[in-house]
């Protein structure tokens, strides 16, 4: 096995030399760096990475923790494409942590990554509390930063959308088309995104002097799948309905096609909305009315706090994002529009 022994024989060097050149010490001349990554190429040395974080404190990388719930999806693509581009774009490795099913598996997820030594971390949580969250976060000096929670004591360490306030709005646009009797699908019990665009869709409700409706919601799962099976199910209910909001593009587009073969037309008979703006939802016929999500800049302005506070930086104040609704063809005027 090739050594730093022997890299620093290879390159004429001190095996603390070599060590100095591999902690991105800057007191190392130009020249001997090259002679020590020349040496290394050559003997195939590969540093012990472990004990180099440990040694330096530092890695170099970011870790990111998304529980496997949310990998399916295009919604999960974009985010992890967007994580891993920025950090690309700032040097740094993205390490990613599996959350799996439950708080403690997402807890031990960043303590894997704590031991790793990974410059700083972004949790995307599905089962953390708010209190949990800000606990662990008071609990370590490394940047932690929550992406889609608002925090209570650590403000400056979560980026997040307005789900309700947005939902509310989309809600809202629907009434004014002329929509009353308004069906909804959540997503999956307990995910905070779900229950804040659900109350959103009762908020509107009730500034619209509009009757909350229990049958008229479903629970979904995120899937199209599940949005299908909901569709199915609001048609074999005894209801009215001229339209219907599903909690993100997926679950909308399954229920589309659960109205398509029964024979019902969307926007026609049955308006659709969303939410997400995932890239398949201006390519569906018809094209998905939905609310964008930023996560792009979310995501981007994420990194750049951590940047920041590993830089030891001011970090900017909490940015909330909006969420903008995107007009297109699946919502037709209602029954009650003028």
């Amino acid at each position: 096995m090739i050594t730093m022994l022997d890299v620093a024989k290879k390159a004429g060097v001190s095996k603390a030399t070599v060590s100095r050149v591999l902690a991105g010490n800057s007191y190392v001349s130009k020249t001997t760096r090259d002679r020590v990554f020349k040496a290394i190429n050559e003997t195939g040395y590969r540093p012990n990475l472990l004990a180099r974080n440990l040694a330096t404190q530092k890695s170099q990388s970011i870790g990111l923790v998304v529980t496997n719930t949310l990998y399916h999806g295009p919604y999960f693509s974009e985010l992890l494409f967007q994580t891993a581009t920025m950090t690309e774009k700032y040097g740094r490795q993205l390490i990613l942590a599996d959350g799996k099913q439950n708080a403690q598996d997402e807890r031990q997820a960043i303590e894997f990554l704590l031991d790793l030594r990974c410059d700083a971390i972004i949790i995307y949580p599905r089962f953390l509390t708010i209190d949990e969250l800000d606990e662990i976060i008071g609990l370590h000096d490394r940047p932690i930063m929550v992406v889609n929670r608002k925090l209570k004591r650590h403000q400056q360490n979560c980026v997040y959308a307005e789900h309700q306030r947005y939902s509310c709005s989309a809600i809202s646009y629907l009434i004014a088309q002329g929509h009353r009797e308004i069906a909804f699908i959540t997503g999956s019990a307990g995910s905070p995104t779900s229950d804040s665009r659900l109350a959103g869709y009762k908020q509107a409700l009730q500034l619209n002097n509009i009757p909350f409706q229990k049958e008229r919601v479903i629970e979904g799962a995120w899937t199209p799948e599940s949005g299908h099976a909901a569709g199915q199910q609001l048609l074999q209910r005894n209801i009215t309905f001229s339209a219907v909001v599903a909690s993100n593009d997926d679950m909308a587009i399954g229920a589309a096609n659960a109205f398509t073969h029964a024979g019902i037309k969307v926007p026609q008979e049955i308006s659709l909305l969303s939410f997400d703006d995932i890239p398949m939802a201006s390519f569906f016929t018809p094209a998905l009315t939905t609310v964008h999500v930023p996560v792009a800049e979310m995501i981007k302005n994420t990194l750049e706090r951590l940047v920041n506070m590993l830089d030891g930086d001011t970090v900017s104040p909490l940015t909330i994002f909006a969420g903008d609704l995107i007009v297109r063809d699946s919502v037709a005027p209602g029954p009650w529009s003028s």
